[in-house]
Formats: structure tokens, sequence, C-alpha cells
């Protein structure tokens, strides 16, 4: 395909006040893409809505929506109204997601349950309520999983559960929308420099552990590539996009041994980090996402 095929299309992202979801606005916009934006922040997300009209090409328009992706009936609202302003919704792209860290025991059920609804049942709302607008125009849907769905990791088993759910659930979607042409895909990153993972580093128990992680799994990928990738992926309609190159590889890996050999060094790592994270339990009261701690304590308002 060329460069020009995503001229005139529109996108709508959720999650898209900040870090992927504002940077692949941008970058979509900048390509003759229509984009909606779909957040919590609405302040955040006019403003990202104007640095896209400045970014745009070809004709192309941004405009923001609030909404929590979670809101079934907003969701379907949204959707109609995004295509009664551009007329079609081409390319959804689910990204809206939180997180918190830490051992499982020491979490609060509700952060934990809030988690798992964000990011797992909030793209499957997100999907329910687009499906129509995506089978009319035989379009595209991008989920934003992670390399947490191929690598289950301790200290984070509300977003591995989650990112694990939506991967299942977009490849499950692949094969059942194939028949109406809308073509399901599923992103993969690792770390990228994001609200998210800064907001994530500020444990320094959690930050610490993310570092003696194998090289590169212990790196911050820059968010402009990993961006760049994705766009490329939705002008291909592909079925699996990788944020960082060397993502790709942990697909080869049997999905039973990741676990086995995670599950033995982590153990070894939550023994030793143990007291500490007995001593920090209390800090971790706050999830982080896409629009810092502000946004996701927003979420779960």
């Amino acid at each position: 395909m060329s460069a020009n095929t995503l001229t005139g299309k529109t996108a709508l992202i959720t999650g898209a006040a900040r870090g992927i979801g504002a940077s692949l606005a941008l970058s979509l916009v900048a390509r003759g893409v229509n984009v909606a934006l779909v957040g919590l922040e609405p302040e955040v997300l006019v403003a990202t809505a104007k640095a896209c009209a400045e970014r745009a090409t070809a004709g192309a328009q941004a405009q923001a929506w609030e909404a929590d992706v979670t809101d079934r009936a907003r969701m379907a609202e949204v959707v109609e109204q995004v295509r009664e302003r551009f007329g079609a919704v081409d390319i959804a792209v689910a990204n809206a997601g939180i997180a918190i860290g830490g051992p499982f025991a020491q979490s609060d059920p509700e952060m934990f349950d809030r988690v798992v609804e964000v990011n797992l049942f909030g793209s499957i709302a997100t999907a329910r309520a687009v499906l129509p607008a995506l089978i009319a125009s035989r379009g595209y849907l991008l989920q934003i999983a992670s390399l947490a769905a191929m690598t289950p990791t301790p200290l984070m088993a509300a977003y591995c559960t989650s990112k694990s759910g939506v991967e299942a659930f977009a490849h499950s979607l692949r094969s059942e929308l194939a028949p109406d042409g809308v073509d399901v895909g599923v992103a993969y990153l690792s770390w990228t420099d994001t609200d998210m993972v800064r907001g994530a580093d500020q444990d320094r128990v959690l930050a610490e552990m993310r570092s003696r992680l194998p090289w590169p799994a212990n790196r911050t990928g820059k968010l402009e590539p990993a961006v760049e990738r994705l766009t490329a992926g939705i002008r291909r309609r592909s079925a699996h996009v990788y944020g960082q190159p060397w993502v790709r590889t942990m697909q080869w890996w049997p999905r039973g041994f990741l676990p086995a050999v995670i599950a033995l060094r982590g153990g070894h790592e939550v023994k030793r980090l143990a007291p500490r994270l007995a001593a920090t339990a209390g800090e971790r009261t706050d999830p982080v996402g896409p629009g810092g701690l502000a946004g996701a304590r927003k979420a779960v308002e």
C-alpha cells in the first residue's frame, strides 16, 4: 500500500489525551486522517485536538469527546456523534488503560478491579460500540496490548491479566469479523516513554525490580518510533504490530516457557524485595494512566 491510503479516513482513538493515544493522533492527522479523540481529561483532550489541527494535512480535522470507556451507553453515543461529524469510522484504536503495581495480596481490591475494568472491559465496550461503524466501512480495529500479554510478571498482576485478556479478545474477533471485511490487529509494546511508565517509575522498589530485568526488557523505549510503527501497522491493517522491533522476537518463544522462566527468576526477586514492598505498601494507593496520576484517579471516581 502507498503512504496515501490513510488520507481521508477517520480514526477513533481512546485514551487520546496524552501518551501513545495523543502521539498516534498527531501521527495520523499528519497523514490526512480525521481523528476523534476520546478520553477523560476534557481540557487536555481539547489541547491535543488543537495540536492535531495544527499538524493536519489534506483537510483532515480533529475533535475531542469526553467519555469513560467502560460506559457502554456513552461510547455508543460517541461513535454515533463521530459518524455524524466525519461520515464514517474507518479505524478504531482501543488504547485507554491504567495500571497499578505491587503484590496482589497488598493491593486495594477496588483499584485492582478497576484496572481490569478499564483495560479489558473498556476495550470490549469500545469494540461493541464501534463495530457497526467498522463493518459499514470495512475498517480496521487495533487493540493496544502489551509485552505484558506474553510475559506475566510478578507485581503487575492486574495489568498483565487485563492485557492478556485484550490480546485473546482481539484474536477471537479477527476470525469473527473477517467475513465482514474488518481487520483486527494487536499491538505489543514494551516500556515506552509515557506518563504511565514515568508514573510507575516513581515507585522506587518497582523501578529497581524493572532495572534488574534482562536487556532490553529493562529499557524504556522512545515514544515517537513506537508510534511510527503503530501508524505503519494501521496503514497495512496488520494483525500484529510491535512498538519496539525486539518485542517481535518474544513471539518466537513457546508461551508455556516464558511464564516458567519468569516465575523462577521473579520469585527470587519478590523474596529479596519483600521487606521493602511491605514497608511501602501504603504508598501504592493510586493507579497510573494516560493522564498521569490525576487522569488515573479520575478514571476510578
